[in-house]
């Protein structure tokens, strides 16, 4: 196996969720003793949420790059960036490295054209649900893509930062986001995506009448893939 690097920390509770998913898939490839190879750069979330919140882009850019560098230099053989709104500084990230940065969306999108779906529903942190790089992904695999509300993308977005992040799961938090999903499914949504690496640890596939797209799920397989074949 291909080492794969991880960028890690945007939050931890989802690069938690990334080694888990590929541990998983490795020892179902080869036997439950067996893990994967994994080089990890984690970052200080709250440092990372800071910048953020500041559009401080050239700086999240130069950390993104920096980060990428030091994996490609420690042996990895592909990059993963173990968060959906990250992959704003996917640009910056791809020009310093020799290797294959795997991009969230375009792995999902592969999985949403597989499935027939043309027309989804994208929840995410405000920052992938309201700016054009994830949607202008799915478009281009002629995917349309349907948002929340104004109201419900500011409570989702809250949820993620304030609950999930954190590690907080609860139960009124995954009744909000099923209410809005439902909604979602009333405007014609025929599938949901889970645009935030963190909403997969709140609702699943159970929860849902309609497919889910878990974009961490999907984007660990297709890395996985990547560093097996």
């Amino acid at each position: 196996m291909k080492k794969i690097g991880l960028i890690g920390g945007i939050t931890p509770e989802s690069t938690i969720l990334y080694y888990q998913i590929l541990n998983k898939l490795r020892a179902n490839q080869l036997g439950k003793t067996h893990s994967a190879e994994l080089i990890i750069n984690s970052f200080d979330f709250g440092q990372i949420s800071q910048l953020l919140t500041q559009g401080s882009w050239d700086l999240l850019d130069k950390k993104m790059a920096d980060t990428a560098i030091n994996l490609e230099d420690a042996g990895a053989s592909c990059i993963l960036i173990c968060a959906n709104t990250m992959h704003l500084c996917v640009d910056a990230v791809r020009k310093v490295v020799r290797i294959p940065v795997i991009h969230i969306a375009e792995t999902t999108a592969k999985e949403i054209q597989n499935k027939g779906i043309q027309k989804v529903a994208l929840l995410g942190t405000k920052y992938t649900m309201e700016k054009d790089f994830f949607k202008d992904i799915l478009s281009a695999h002629s995917i349309e893509t349907i948002l929340p509300d104004a109201e419900e993308r500011d409570e989702i977005h809250r949820i993620i930062y304030d609950e999930l992040a954190q590690g907080e799961f609860k139960k009124s938090s995954k009744e909000s986001y099923l209410k809005i999903i439902d909604r979602l499914i009333l405007n014609g949504a025929e599938g949901i995506v889970l645009g935030c690496t963190e909403i997969p640890l709140l609702i699943n596939q159970n929860d849902v009448s309609l497919p889910i797209f878990d974009t961490a799920r999907i984007h660990a397989a297709a890395a996985f893939k990547f560093a097996t074949e």
